[in-house]
């Protein structure tokens, strides 16, 4: 049976909503099921963990390793933030018009003589016909402004002809796809045991995020990478219908605040009467596109699992179907029973 620990300690029912916090082993280089350096998907399609009739008495205070489940109550800051990187990026005439005329250099067949004359005949004329006056003048300060800059001056051209002529170098300004961003999630839990057995389940769950989130030691030279953790919000047995979805998070950050009402009280066995656990949590890899694809999968005989993602007119279709059957209607791109917002 899966360790489970839990706050509050109460029964959950098929319409109950929290946050379950599944602790995993950090996938291995050879692993291509979970191994977040072949950008796997993460959190979809398991079996889903029934605990809504847990007797209270079959769960002991433990302290939880790979495959242990911490359940939470639904904190007060939900909320997601999906981000990609642009940045500004310049690149004058002049300098589109060298880089032009290297590529068609370098690009060329050495042993084709009479193609490689022509290519760059033709590359060299169009870079001759940028070079009037104008443009003879400017090199020649941009080479005077680079040597007086071996002195230690800050000179550029575009300073030399704004302070000259008024004017700068047109830099086809145009913002431009950079890199993609992990995500991150800050969670802020307010407890207070009401009895010595939710007070063993709340010490529980402290000292079982701080041991999985821990670094192991490897003898003397190295450090094991620290567990991971799945989460999903959850209603019942089954993924919450709305709320967003969850890759597989690393715990970064832990703090508790052991004097939830800014004051120090405890119970006779030394339990604070109130405190406060924030957890910070970020995502191992990033959100690409074709994680909003159908999540069916189908497992061949070596166990690989192969996405079966759902064509229509060539263009999968988001359906992020979860434990349900959706049904579509002919020439129709509507999913029903859609799951949730997706990551």
């Amino acid at each position: 049976m899966t360790s489970v620990l839990r706050y509050p300690y109460e029964a959950l029912t098929e319409t109950t909503d929290y946050l379950q916090l599944t602790i995993k082993k950090y996938p291995g280089i050879s692993s291509t099921e979970t191994n977040p350096i072949a950008g796997a998907n993460f959190g979809t399609n398991k079996s889903a963990l029934d605990v809504s009739n847990t007797a209270a008495g079959s769960l002991k205070p433990a302290q939880l390793s790979e495959d242990g489940v911490i359940i939470l109550p639904m904190p007060s800051n939900i909320e997601d933030s999906n981000s990609v990187s642009y940045d500004g990026d310049t690149l004058n005439e002049l300098a589109g018009a060298a880089f032009n005329l290297t590529a068609t250099v370098a690009g060329t067949n050495l042993l084709d003589i009479g193609k490689n004359a022509e290519n760059i005949k033709n590359a060299g004329v169009k870079m001759a016909g940028l070079f009037n006056d104008d443009t003879r003048k400017l090199v020649t300060q941009a080479i005077a402004a680079q040597a007086v800059n071996l002195f230690g001056s800050n000179i550029s051209i575009n300073s030399i002809l704004a302070r000259t002529q008024g004017k700068i170098l047109n830099p086809n300004m145009e913002l431009l796809f950079n890199n993609v961003t992990l995500r991150t999630f800050r969670f802020s839990f307010k407890m207070t045991p009401r009895d010595e057995v939710e007070s063993l389940q709340v010490k529980s769950i402290i000292r079982s995020l701080k041991k999985n989130m821990a670094a192991r030691k490897v003898g003397t030279l190295f450090l094991e990478t620290p567990n991971i953790f799945e989460l999903e919000y959850k209603k019942g047995n089954k993924l919450h219908p709305f709320l967003h979805r969850f890759k597989q998070c690393a715990l970064s950050d832990m703090s508790v605040n052991y004097t939830g009402e800014n004051v120090y009280a405890t119970y006779n066995d030394g339990t604070p009467v109130s405190l406060i656990m924030n957890l910070t949590f970020k995502e191992l890899v990033p959100i690409y596109e074709d994680d909003y694809y159908d999540d069916a999968f189908t497992v061949d005989d070596k166990g690989n699992r192969t996405a079966d993602k759902d064509y229509e007119n060539g263009i999968p279709q988001d359906r992020m179907v979860y434990g349900i059957t959706g049904t579509r209607a002919a020439g129709n791109a509507q999913q029903n029973n859609v799951e949730g917002v997706g990551y």
